[in-house]
């Protein structure tokens, strides 16, 4: 396979690994969404308590709050990335900077509680979790 002088620039080596770990960031997300199902209907299927069942989709949705943040951080720096290449390809100064730019801007505990939390209720990762949520909650309290 050739490459590209981009693609063979340490900012090109970065971009694509950056690019292949954004998307397995997706696909662990979906992973963890099905997993979510899976083990929501073993545990009706099981007859775990409401708690249980409760609490093992809220794991799971921090979960995937906590894989959408990483990608998140990935995609930032996919774009600062980008805009780089986009301004001199060859310049190769700023490369691997992904950890360093993150330590430099993070808010320190309470600013990562605070990513979590709005990577959780972004309505692509909300959706399942609620509907599972309230799901067992209607299930729990209808009359039998």
């Amino acid at each position: 396979m050739l490459m590209s002088a981009t693609e063979s620039t340490a900012l090109g080596l970065e971009w694509t690994t950056l690019q292949h770990n954004h998307e397995a960031c997706e696909r662990n997300a979906l992973l963890i969404k099905l997993c979510a199902v899976v083990l929501f209907v073993a545990c009706l299927a099981l007859s775990f308590s409401t708690a249980v069942a409760m609490l093992v989709t809220a794991v799971l949705w921090v979960q995937e709050a906590m894989t959408r943040t990483t990608q998140s951080r990935i995609g930032t720096r996919l774009l600062h990335v980008e805009h780089m290449i986009k301004l001199d390809p060859s310049d190769d100064d700023g490369a691997f900077q992904l950890h360093s730019d993150w330590k430099a801007s993070r808010a320190g505990f309470s600013g990562l509680l605070g990513e979590y939390a709005s990577n959780a209720v972004r309505p692509t990762v909300a959706f399942p979790y609620v509907a599972l949520l309230l799901l067992q909650w209607w299930l729990d309290t209808a009359p039998a």
